[in-house]
């Protein structure tokens, strides 16, 4: 008798579908059943993605609950921000269990959804049952729940930067600034001028300075964590490159810390969670270094000249920012091991 996990993947012809895919052929307790696309179903999916020749031989399956129920236990929607809204809750009243790729359940206030995502909120109830998904933070919320909300890229990397720091009173909560690098595959596999070849090659952006949809994301983890209200000045750029995230964020020190001091505190923070590596004194992480794998490298730089803290924080924004982290939820969500499925490697050079 077959006892794994029947898995469905809606928008399984995007970047964060076609990653959970590569990451779910590895996972023991796992099948997946069912790769679901609006605008391709019908057609085998290697036609869209040839390197899964072989590998998943499975036609994309359209977006019918009833049909998605049948055949699965769980479901990843991995869709663009406006569609979970109206389908998720459908597949929790269906039975399903749900982990959302989206930024629809993200966010607690309706309000803020509707401000910063221009796109209707969904229904309140709803987003009262998701639990934010960062695995690190909130792990032990996610067991046996049905639904989980995945964070976003850039509130992955940067919140893991600074939720030790924060925690521990070793910031000033008022002073934190965070500039943040993605490259390209953040924007998705749709086609656009930002994202044209002759556009960002040799090229260097910002983008949607201090209008980015994540501020409110990152604002409302870190005010659960200081226990007030936080506000940041966030700033993202498009970096041409395919994968990786770095934030690097500043903020002011209340005491005298040292490299060595923050190593320590972070260590002790993240014991027993696999995927996030925090350096040595005076050592940076690179993007390369967590390409294609699942963890989020930290490394610190004090500067007692300015009472400042420097903190770089690396991640692959299709794995540990999306795809990655929510195998992690699910295998947190079903009381497996939270690595399971997930221990790949990164990809260097």
């Amino acid at each position: 008798m077959n006892s794994k996990l029947k898995v469905a993947i809606v928008g399984s012809t995007g970047y964060g579908g076609v990653e959970l895919i590569r990451f779910l052929q590895h996972h023991p307790q796992v099948d997946v059943v069912s790769v679901i696309s609006s605008s391709s179903s019908g057609t085998p999916i290697n036609e869209g993605f040839p390197h899964l020749t072989d590998i998943l031989v499975q036609d994309l399956d359209g977006v019918i609950v009833e049909e998605i129920a049948a055949k699965a236990d769980l479901v990843f929607t991995a869709t663009p921000s406006g569609v979970s809204t109206e389908l998720v809750p459908q597949l929790l009243d269906a039975g399903l269990k749900v982990v959302d790729l989206s930024g629809d359940f993200r966010l607690k206030d309706g309000a803020s959804y509707e401000q910063w995502y221009k796109k209707p909120a969904a229904p309140s109830a709803y987003l009262e049952q998701a639990v934010y998904g960062l695995a690190e933070v909130y792990g032990d919320r996610a067991a046996g729940v049905p639904f989980i909300s995945n964070p976003g890229c850039y509130p992955t990397a940067t919140l893991l930067g600074l939720i030790p720091a924060l925690k521990a009173g070793w910031i000033d909560h008022r002073s934190m600034i965070i500039d943040a690098k993605s490259g390209v595959s953040g924007a998705g596999r749709g086609t656009s001028l930002m994202t044209h070849f002759a556009e960002i090659n040799e090229n260097f952006k910002a983008y949607k300075v201090n209008k980015h949809q994540h501020i409110p994301e990152i604002e409302q983890v870190l005010g659960d964590v200081a226990g007030e209200t936080v506000t940041v000045t966030f700033t993202t750029q498009l970096v041409p490159m395919t994968r990786g995230i770095m934030s690097t964020m500043y903020a002011t020190l209340n005491g005298d810390y040292t490299d060595q001091d923050l190593v320590d505190l972070y260590r002790e923070y993240y014991k027993g969670r696999p995927f996030v590596r925090v350096r040595n004194a005076g050592v940076w992480p690179a993007t390369k270094e967590v390409s294609g794998s699942n963890y989020c490298d930290i490394g610190f730089a004090v500067d007692s000249r300015t009472n400042r803290v420097t903190i770089i924080s690396v991640i692959d924004n299709v794995v540990k920012g999306a795809a990655g982290q929510a195998i992690q939820n699910m295998n947190l969500m079903m009381g497996w091991e939270e690595n399971l499925g997930l221990g790949l490697t990164p990809v260097y050079p």
